[in-house]
Protein backbone atom coordinates (compact mmCIF):
# COMPACT_ATOMS: atom_id res chain seq x y z
CA UNK A 1 0.00 0.00 0.00
CA UNK A 2 1.59 3.24 -1.18
CA UNK A 3 1.61 6.39 0.97
CA UNK A 4 -0.70 8.19 -1.49
CA UNK A 5 -3.20 5.33 -1.15
CA UNK A 6 -3.00 5.60 2.65
CA UNK A 7 -3.70 9.33 2.42
CA UNK A 8 -6.75 8.76 0.21
CA UNK A 9 -7.97 5.91 2.42
CA UNK A 10 -7.81 8.14 5.51
CA UNK A 11 -9.73 10.90 3.72
CA UNK A 12 -12.51 8.52 2.70
CA UNK A 13 -12.65 6.87 6.13
CA UNK A 14 -12.99 10.12 8.09
CA UNK A 15 -15.32 11.74 5.55
CA UNK A 16 -17.58 8.69 5.69
CA UNK A 17 -17.78 9.17 9.49
CA UNK A 18 -18.65 12.88 9.21
CA UNK A 19 -15.31 14.17 10.51
CA UNK A 20 -14.10 17.57 9.27
CA UNK A 21 -10.85 17.59 7.29
CA UNK A 22 -9.46 20.87 8.59
CA UNK A 23 -6.31 20.66 6.45
CA UNK A 24 -5.63 18.42 3.47
CA UNK A 25 -2.01 18.80 2.38
CA UNK A 26 -0.35 16.21 0.10
CA UNK A 27 2.02 15.43 2.98
CA UNK A 28 -0.36 15.45 5.92
CA UNK A 29 -4.00 15.42 6.92
CA UNK A 30 -5.62 17.24 9.87
CA UNK A 31 -8.89 15.79 11.12
CA UNK A 32 -11.41 17.04 13.68
CA UNK A 33 -13.02 13.95 15.18
CA UNK A 34 -16.69 13.65 16.02
CA UNK A 35 -17.71 12.42 19.46
CA UNK A 36 -18.35 8.96 18.02
CA UNK A 37 -14.95 8.77 16.33
CA UNK A 38 -13.16 10.05 19.44
CA UNK A 39 -14.76 7.21 21.39
CA UNK A 40 -13.80 4.77 18.64
CA UNK A 41 -10.15 5.75 18.24
CA UNK A 42 -8.84 7.69 21.24
CA UNK A 43 -9.38 5.24 24.12
CA UNK A 44 -10.70 7.83 26.59
CA UNK A 45 -13.55 5.98 28.36
CA UNK A 46 -13.07 7.78 31.67
CA UNK A 47 -13.16 11.21 30.00
CA UNK A 48 -16.41 10.45 28.19
CA UNK A 49 -17.94 8.86 31.28
CA UNK A 50 -17.17 12.07 33.21
CA UNK A 51 -18.55 14.35 30.47
CA UNK A 52 -21.75 12.36 30.12
CA UNK A 53 -22.24 12.11 33.90
CA UNK A 54 -21.64 15.81 34.62
CA UNK A 55 -23.19 17.21 31.46
CA UNK A 56 -19.93 18.94 30.56
CA UNK A 57 -19.14 20.34 27.12
CA UNK A 58 -17.57 17.60 24.97
CA UNK A 59 -14.24 18.33 23.32
CA UNK A 60 -13.45 15.65 20.72
CA UNK A 61 -9.80 15.35 19.79
CA UNK A 62 -8.22 16.53 16.56
CA UNK A 63 -5.55 14.43 14.86
CA UNK A 64 -2.79 15.17 12.39
CA UNK A 65 -1.55 12.32 10.22
CA UNK A 66 1.76 12.76 8.38
CA UNK A 67 1.51 10.53 5.33
CA UNK A 68 4.73 11.59 3.60
CA UNK A 69 7.70 9.89 5.34
CA UNK A 70 10.11 12.54 4.01
CA UNK A 71 8.10 15.46 5.43
CA UNK A 72 10.09 17.24 8.17
CA UNK A 73 8.40 20.61 8.72
CA UNK A 74 8.67 21.18 12.48
CA UNK A 75 5.63 23.49 12.41
CA UNK A 76 3.38 20.48 11.79
CA UNK A 77 3.27 18.01 14.66
CA UNK A 78 1.46 14.73 14.14
CA UNK A 79 1.55 10.96 13.86
CA UNK A 80 3.64 9.50 11.08
CA UNK A 81 1.42 6.87 9.55
CA UNK A 82 2.42 4.08 7.20
CA UNK A 83 1.38 0.53 6.39
CA UNK A 84 2.24 -1.46 9.47
CA UNK A 85 1.81 1.39 11.95
CA UNK A 86 -0.47 0.59 14.92
CA UNK A 87 -2.76 3.55 14.22
CA UNK A 88 -3.41 2.48 10.62
CA UNK A 89 -4.19 -1.07 11.73
CA UNK A 90 -6.56 0.36 14.34
CA UNK A 91 -8.36 2.30 11.59
CA UNK A 92 -8.43 -0.79 9.34
CA UNK A 93 -10.10 -2.69 12.18
CA UNK A 94 -12.60 0.12 12.70
CA UNK A 95 -13.41 0.27 8.99
CA UNK A 96 -13.99 -3.47 8.97
CA UNK A 97 -16.25 -3.26 12.03
CA UNK A 98 -18.40 -0.42 10.73
CA UNK A 99 -18.61 -1.46 7.12
CA UNK A 100 -16.66 -4.47 5.98
CA UNK A 101 -18.55 -4.58 2.69
CA UNK A 102 -19.98 -1.66 0.70
CA UNK A 103 -22.19 -1.41 -2.38
CA UNK A 104 -21.58 1.77 -4.41
CA UNK A 105 -22.08 3.24 -7.87
CA UNK A 106 -19.75 5.54 -9.75
CA UNK A 107 -21.08 9.09 -9.65
CA UNK A 108 -21.57 10.17 -13.25
CA UNK A 109 -21.86 13.71 -14.61
CA UNK A 110 -25.11 14.08 -16.53
CA UNK A 111 -23.80 16.04 -19.55
CA UNK A 112 -26.22 14.17 -21.77
CA UNK A 113 -29.33 12.08 -21.32
CA UNK A 114 -27.93 9.06 -23.14
CA UNK A 115 -28.00 5.79 -21.22
CA UNK A 116 -24.68 4.57 -19.84
CA UNK A 117 -23.85 1.14 -18.52
CA UNK A 118 -22.01 0.37 -15.29
CA UNK A 119 -20.10 -2.87 -14.87
CA UNK A 120 -19.93 -4.76 -11.54
CA UNK A 121 -16.50 -5.05 -9.89
CA UNK A 122 -15.82 -7.04 -6.75
CA UNK A 123 -13.12 -5.28 -4.69
CA UNK A 124 -11.17 -6.90 -1.88
CA UNK A 125 -8.38 -5.49 0.29
CA UNK A 126 -6.47 -8.48 1.61
CA UNK A 127 -3.64 -8.53 4.14
CA UNK A 128 -0.88 -11.10 3.74
CA UNK A 129 1.23 -11.67 6.87
CA UNK A 130 4.60 -13.42 6.62
CA UNK A 131 5.32 -14.53 10.20
CA UNK A 132 8.22 -16.19 12.01
CA UNK A 133 10.26 -14.60 14.80
CA UNK A 134 9.85 -11.52 12.63
CA UNK A 135 6.80 -10.27 10.77
CA UNK A 136 6.07 -8.54 7.50
CA UNK A 137 2.62 -7.44 6.32
CA UNK A 138 1.59 -6.79 2.73
CA UNK A 139 -1.72 -5.29 1.61
CA UNK A 140 -3.12 -6.37 -1.74
CA UNK A 141 -5.95 -4.32 -3.22
CA UNK A 142 -7.67 -6.29 -5.98
CA UNK A 143 -10.64 -5.76 -8.25
CA UNK A 144 -12.44 -8.49 -10.22
CA UNK A 145 -14.77 -7.69 -13.12
CA UNK A 146 -17.78 -9.93 -12.48
CA UNK A 147 -18.56 -10.07 -16.20
CA UNK A 148 -15.19 -10.59 -17.91
CA UNK A 149 -13.19 -12.10 -15.03
CA UNK A 150 -10.42 -9.51 -15.45
CA UNK A 151 -8.41 -8.78 -12.29
CA UNK A 152 -6.78 -5.43 -11.53
CA UNK A 153 -4.05 -4.75 -8.96
CA UNK A 154 -3.96 -1.54 -6.89
CA UNK A 155 -7.74 -1.30 -7.17
CA UNK A 156 -7.97 0.92 -4.09
CA UNK A 157 -5.89 3.56 -5.88
CA UNK A 158 -8.41 3.72 -8.71
CA UNK A 159 -11.30 3.85 -6.23
CA UNK A 160 -9.68 6.76 -4.37
CA UNK A 161 -9.80 8.90 -7.53
CA UNK A 162 -13.55 8.40 -8.09
CA UNK A 163 -16.68 9.76 -6.48
CA UNK A 164 -19.38 7.30 -5.52
CA UNK A 165 -23.02 7.30 -4.55
CA UNK A 166 -25.21 4.73 -2.85
CA UNK A 167 -27.91 5.11 -5.56
CA UNK A 168 -27.78 4.40 -9.27
CA UNK A 169 -27.09 7.73 -11.03
CA UNK A 170 -29.60 9.15 -13.47
CA UNK A 171 -29.42 7.82 -17.04
CA UNK A 172 -27.33 4.83 -15.93
CA UNK A 173 -28.10 1.12 -15.78
CA UNK A 174 -26.17 -1.77 -14.31
CA UNK A 175 -25.04 -4.89 -16.13
CA UNK A 176 -25.87 -8.19 -14.44
CA UNK A 177 -22.85 -10.12 -13.15
CA UNK A 178 -21.98 -13.45 -14.75
CA UNK A 179 -19.64 -14.42 -11.91
CA UNK A 180 -21.29 -14.67 -8.49
CA UNK A 181 -19.59 -12.71 -5.69
CA UNK A 182 -18.90 -15.92 -3.73
CA UNK A 183 -17.12 -17.39 -6.74
CA UNK A 184 -15.35 -14.05 -7.24
CA UNK A 185 -13.93 -14.20 -3.73
CA UNK A 186 -12.59 -17.69 -4.51
CA UNK A 187 -10.95 -16.39 -7.70
CA UNK A 188 -9.28 -13.52 -5.88
CA UNK A 189 -8.13 -15.85 -3.09
CA UNK A 190 -6.54 -18.10 -5.73
CA UNK A 191 -4.90 -15.03 -7.27
CA UNK A 192 -3.41 -14.10 -3.88
CA UNK A 193 -2.15 -17.67 -3.37
CA UNK A 194 -0.44 -17.52 -6.76
CA UNK A 195 1.08 -14.15 -5.83
CA UNK A 196 2.43 -15.60 -2.58
CA UNK A 197 3.93 -18.61 -4.39
CA UNK A 198 6.02 -16.24 -6.53
CA UNK A 199 7.51 -14.34 -3.59
CA UNK A 200 11.10 -15.04 -2.41
CA UNK A 201 11.21 -17.54 0.45
CA UNK A 202 14.65 -16.67 1.82
CA UNK A 203 13.00 -15.20 4.95
CA UNK A 204 11.54 -18.63 5.77
CA UNK A 205 14.85 -20.42 5.20
CA UNK A 206 16.69 -17.98 7.47
CA UNK A 207 14.02 -18.40 10.14
CA UNK A 208 14.46 -22.18 10.00
CA UNK A 209 18.23 -21.77 10.34
CA UNK A 210 17.76 -19.64 13.48
CA UNK A 211 15.27 -22.20 14.76
CA UNK A 212 17.70 -25.11 14.33
CA UNK A 213 20.52 -23.13 15.97
CA UNK A 214 18.43 -22.44 19.07
CA UNK A 215 17.15 -26.02 19.08
CA UNK A 216 20.74 -27.28 19.07
CA UNK A 217 21.50 -25.08 22.09
CA UNK A 218 18.42 -26.43 23.85
CA UNK A 219 19.44 -30.05 23.17
CA UNK A 220 22.97 -29.30 24.38
CA UNK A 221 21.60 -27.90 27.65
CA UNK A 222 19.64 -31.09 28.37
CA UNK A 223 22.05 -33.66 26.86
CA UNK A 224 23.41 -34.97 30.17
CA UNK A 225 20.02 -35.65 31.69
CA UNK A 226 18.92 -39.28 31.83
CA UNK A 227 15.26 -38.33 31.49
CA UNK A 228 14.08 -35.20 29.75
CA UNK A 229 11.83 -33.06 31.97
CA UNK A 230 8.53 -31.59 30.89
CA UNK A 231 10.20 -28.18 30.57
CA UNK A 232 12.22 -29.51 27.59
CA UNK A 233 9.03 -30.26 25.65
CA UNK A 234 7.58 -26.89 26.59
CA UNK A 235 10.69 -24.98 25.50
CA UNK A 236 10.97 -26.96 22.28
CA UNK A 237 7.35 -26.16 21.42
CA UNK A 238 7.98 -22.50 22.24
CA UNK A 239 10.87 -22.42 19.75
CA UNK A 240 8.64 -23.93 17.08
CA UNK A 241 5.89 -21.40 17.78
CA UNK A 242 8.44 -18.59 17.57
CA UNK A 243 10.40 -19.55 14.46
CA UNK A 244 8.13 -21.74 12.30
CA UNK A 245 7.36 -19.80 9.07
CA UNK A 246 3.67 -19.15 8.59
CA UNK A 247 1.81 -17.20 5.92
CA UNK A 248 -1.63 -15.88 6.86
CA UNK A 249 -4.19 -14.12 4.68
CA UNK A 250 -7.11 -12.03 5.84
CA UNK A 251 -9.80 -10.01 4.06
CA UNK A 252 -9.66 -6.49 5.52
CA UNK A 253 -12.71 -5.16 3.71
CA UNK A 254 -14.39 -5.26 0.33
CA UNK A 255 -17.23 -4.03 -1.78
CA UNK A 256 -19.24 -4.25 -4.94
CA UNK A 257 -18.57 -1.25 -7.18
CA UNK A 258 -20.36 -0.42 -10.40
CA UNK A 259 -17.99 1.40 -12.74
CA UNK A 260 -18.18 2.75 -16.26
CA UNK A 261 -15.98 1.14 -18.88
CA UNK A 262 -14.49 4.56 -19.64
CA UNK A 263 -13.22 4.96 -16.07
CA UNK A 264 -11.51 1.56 -16.07
CA UNK A 265 -9.95 2.11 -19.50
CA UNK A 266 -8.69 5.54 -18.43
CA UNK A 267 -7.06 4.01 -15.37
CA UNK A 268 -5.46 1.25 -17.44
CA UNK A 269 -4.13 3.68 -20.06
CA UNK A 270 -2.44 5.76 -17.35
CA UNK A 271 -1.19 2.72 -15.47
CA UNK A 272 0.59 1.19 -18.44
CA UNK A 273 1.95 4.38 -20.06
Amino acid sequence: MQQTEIHQFLKKYFTAHNCDLTEDDPSYLKVQLTIEMDKELMNRPFYWHYIEKTGGKPNPASLTFITDPTYDDSSVQGEKIHFGSPRLHQIFGSAQKFGGFVHLYEKMHSHSQSQRSLQPWLALNMKVSYKCDRKKDELLSLGLNLITGAILDNFQLMMSKQNFTSKIPDYCFTLSPIIRPKSGISRLSAYVEDHISKQPMDWAKKAQERWYEDLALLDHFYENMEELPESYTTEKQALQDLYEPVILTKIVNGGLFYLSEQTVNHHLSRHFV
